[in-house]
């Protein structure tokens, strides 16, 4: 009998693992399409994948209407989602959004009907596999919430912590390979050893070579605009994702954003720190890019960074000083606004430092290091230093890793990282355990691929697909995608076992 697949595709990626599924596995495949109206054509029209039934997600969302609060209220408890926890942390709907105002009626009619979208779906296939990656938007994280409810096998393509590297799995904050910590036998690694193997996976050099190239195209930026230029924009009617994003407003606000990138970032040569005393006492704070899923989503009840900082200096023992850094990666996000980095400066026992100050640095001669949801904690413990951590991570498993979640145990734990050792045998074991979950794969590279080779390298994405465009794509990403295949088809036989 052959098995049933639901795959989330919202552009070439998860297409392309369709189109070697059809050839390597025997199974019938349904998809969820989150596309724009450009490229919709393309999966309307297309003879390459042959799918069982196809869903729109956008043509499932209505005009808003009153929202049925009983239907939501129900759902809450049947499936126990919290739905404005999702709701309010979405980039789109509060606080980082430009051209559209969302009420909360407007917010509330979308959820209803992406829930009952989601939840007729899994009802009516019953899918053997559900094949996605890690959610970043409401909807994407509705789902998955709704399928682990419902119980029902998902596997997540993910970028692990070290660089070149990627994960499949049943789990988004747990290693499907766990063995108990304890018992698992090092390799007898030593610390600078561990450092060497983290420095050749760096997953900031790899996020720096993306960014770099992706925004290096002069000609495809032209190419995008003028595009975007005669391009009939249907879609800021159809997906609210795009709602108010009239072509004067994009341009206006695109030149808007580069006089405050310009702005921003004098501000920050002249005013944040470039240079600091390593040798005082110091608790370290990255602070993490936003608006970033892993922080919106990963750490919902902890998103305002400001005033995480007042909350960390609060609980600092008298003789430390805090030293937060800008994250090189909101440059990706035009930076923060300049009374933000004012605010951070006000603070007092505060040292607020620029981007490009090394961030090993800061990680060797710190005390303890705290992060709301990012990589820095498992980078913390490459260099021999205790943290702390605001969400559920893979690398929690570390003993000398804490999740915190009550907000006035802060200054305890603090107290007590301070005195805690952390031992390389760990390490080597979490390492061990990480590799043992991963492959050799480079899906950030790949995506950079899919934006050279469909969306002018990432600048216009709501571009038209053509068949001969994706066969080239296919054809030359071959045995790439044929390995990623392979790699989904490992963890679903595996899983049938």
């Amino acid at each position: 009998m052959k098995s049933k697949l639901l795959l989330w595709i919202d552009g070439p990626l998860y297409f392309s693992i369709a189109y070697n599924l059809q050839k390597m596995y025997d199974c019938d495949i349904y998809a969820i399409i989150d596309v724009t109206n450009e490229p919709k054509n393309f999966y309307i029209d297309q003879k390459i994948v042959k799918f069982k039934k196809i869903w729109f997600f956008h043509d499932n969302i209505s005009k808003f209407h009153t929202p049925n609060l009983e239907y939501l209220s129900t759902f809450e408890k049947k499936y126990d989602i919290n739905i404005w926890k999702i709701a309010i942390n979405e980039r789109l709907f509060y606080n980082f959004y430009n051209f559209h105002k969302f009420s909360s009626e407007e917010i509330l009619s979308i959820e209803e009907d992406s829930c009952k979208l989601f939840e007729n779906i899994l009802d009516e296939i019953q899918p053997d596999n559900i094949l996605t990656y890690t959610p970043n938007f409401h909807h994407s994280e509705l789902f998955y919430q709704l399928v682990k409810a419902k119980d029902l096998p998902i596997l997540i393509l993910s970028n692990p912590m070290i660089g070149y590297k990627s994960r499949i799995s049943k789990n988004r904050e747990i290693l499907d390979s766990y063995e108990n910590f304890n018992m698992i036998n090092d390799s007898k690694r030593d610390f600078n050893e561990m450092r060497e193997y983290r420095n050749k996976h760096d997953v900031a050099k790899q996020i720096k070579i993306s960014l770099e190239h992706e925004g290096s195209s002069k000609y495809n930026f032209i190419k995008s605009f003028f595009k975007f230029i005669f391009s009939d924009n249907s879609h800021i009617k159809t997906h609210y994702t795009y709602f108010g994003r009239t072509k004067v407003a994009v341009i206006k606000y695109s030149i808007m954003n580069i006089i405050k990138i310009k702005l921003r970032e004098k501000f920050m040569q002249k005013n944040l720190l470039h240079n600091v005393d390593l040798k005082k006492p110091f608790v370290y704070f990255p602070l993490g890019a936003e608006p970033e899923s892993n922080i919106l989503l990963g750490a919902p009840f902890f998103t305002n960074q400001i005033e995480m900082i007042r909350t960390i200096v609060k609980s600092l023992p008298i003789g430390y000083q805090l030293y937060v850094k800008e994250n090189p990666g909101q440059v990706d996000r035009e930076w923060r606004s300049i009374s933000v980095y004012k605010e951070i400066q006000s603070i007092p026992n505060v040292k607020l430092i620029n981007s490009s100050f090394s961030n090993e640095k800061l990680l060797k001669n710190s005390s303890v290091v705290i992060t709301l949801a990012g990589s820095s904690g498992f980078e913390a413990t490459c260099y021999e230093k205790p943290s702390i951590v605001f969400s559920d991570v893979l690398y929690t498993l570390l003993p000398s890793v804490h999740r915190i979640t009550e907000i006035e145990a802060l200054p305890e734990l603090i107290k007590q990282c301070l005195e805690e050792k952390v031992h390389p045998i760990d390490l080597d074991k979490f390492l061990l355990l990480l590799e043992k979950n991963t492959f050799d794969f480079d899906l950030r590279g790949f995506n950079t691929k899919i934006k050279d080779h469909f969306f002018y390298s990432g600048f216009l994405v709501n571009t038209p697909i053509t068949e001969s465009q994706m066969n080239s794509f296919l054809q030359n990403n071959d045995e790439l995608l044929k390995k990623l295949t392979t790699e989904y088809i490992k963890k679903m036989n595996h899983g049938s076992e």
